[in-house]
């Protein structure tokens, strides 16, 4: 063989290896299985949401979205490792308020930054809260609530998923608002703040309708009032605080996905459209309406630019009502 001929047939060679690794970059994303990390226990309202969309991006992508319960510190600790993770799209968050509530609670301590390590991809989903009761507890309404707790200060207690969550802030909010005293009892996670207001060990706890609805119906929990600006319509039997004399209350969760920051645009993209298109499908609404949750979708720059007025809005709530983590 010349000399001549063995470069050209190496020259070829090489052609057609850096043609297969250009055509392997530009394959379709995604090629692999994808990984949800939702930093709350399983049977969380956000772990429950988390599933349904994991579900659904699953069939459509024809690829495995794995959902990864990282529960911990106030969210912080499934937070962080999406911070960490490479900017590919193969690994994203399903945030909520903790995402803006924790820059105020731990100032200069958290190991990433809320707004500056992350992309925005959409908004996907609203949870109401309800403040829920024991059954055991001599109270059927709101007002009896409030009545009990003024003759009983310091002796009533309330439940939360841990020291700066969604159920913590709004127990803090309605302390300040009505005037009340009561005992804050944080818990790692849903599951067991849910099972020892239950059982009637804590007195009472603000609750996403996913997790309260079944056993509001089954009498193991009564449901006083709704923390949203409306009532629901799988509630509508049950009052708001706001139209219960404290108009400006308003406790409810968002969540939306995240990536790392610098993930391709594309990416982002492709991630959001797909999503608007699952939230528009009516039998995906029916299923979030099924377990209380109601569908709220924003693109990626709404999302980003909601979280910016998020985190300087609970920045004030923290100051208002002197929010501190136990």
């Amino acid at each position: 063989m010349s000399y001549v001929t063995a470069l050209t047939r190496l020259v070829g060679a090489a052609l057609v290896l850096a043609w297969a690794a250009g055509a392997d970059a530009q394959a379709p994303y995604p090629d692999k299985p994808v990984r949800l990390v939702v930093p709350f226990p399983a049977g969380s309202g956000t772990d429950i949401v988390g599933r349904l969309l994991a579900q659904e991006l699953s069939t459509a992508w024809n690829q495995a979205v794995i959902i990864d319960n990282r529960p911990g510190a106030s969210t912080i600790v499934g937070t962080e490792i999406v911070a960490k993770a490479p900017p590919d799209g193969y690994t994203m968050i399903m945030a909520s308020n903790n995402h803006a509530i924790n820059p105020s609670l731990f100032a200069n301590k958290l190991p990433f930054d809320s707004e500056k390590d992350f992309a925005a991809v959409a908004q996907v989903a609203v949870l109401p809260f309800v403040l829920v009761v024991n059954p055991q507890l001599p109270v059927k309404t709101f007002e009896e609530l409030l009545a009990l707790a003024r003759r009983k200060p310091h002796e009533l207690t309330y439940a939360s998923t841990g020291n700066g969550t969604p159920p913590h802030v709004g127990g803090e909010m309605l302390k300040n608002v009505a005037k009340i005293d009561l005992i804050h009892v944080p818990y790692k996670g849903s599951a067991a703040a849910v099972a020892d207001v239950v059982s009637g060990q804590v007195s009472m706890m603000f609750i996403n309708v996913p997790s309260a609805i079944s056993l509001v119906r089954a009498g193991k929990l009564r449901a006083l009032a709704v923390g949203t600006s409306k009532r629901l319509e799988s509630m509508s039997e049950i009052p708001t605080v706001a139209e219960l004399g404290f108009p400006d209350f308003d406790v409810s969760l968002w969540m939306g996905l995240l990536v790392p920051a610098r993930t391709p645009t594309d990416v982002v993209d492709k991630l959001a459209q797909d999503i608007s298109r699952i939230l528009n499908d009516p039998k995906m609404r029916a299923k979030l309406e099924e377990q209380g949750a109601e569908s709220a979708y924003r693109p990626p720059a709404a999302f980003s630019a909601f979280i910016a007025e998020e985190i300087n809005r609970f920045s004030q709530i923290v100051r208002d009502i002197n929010l501190r983590v136990d």
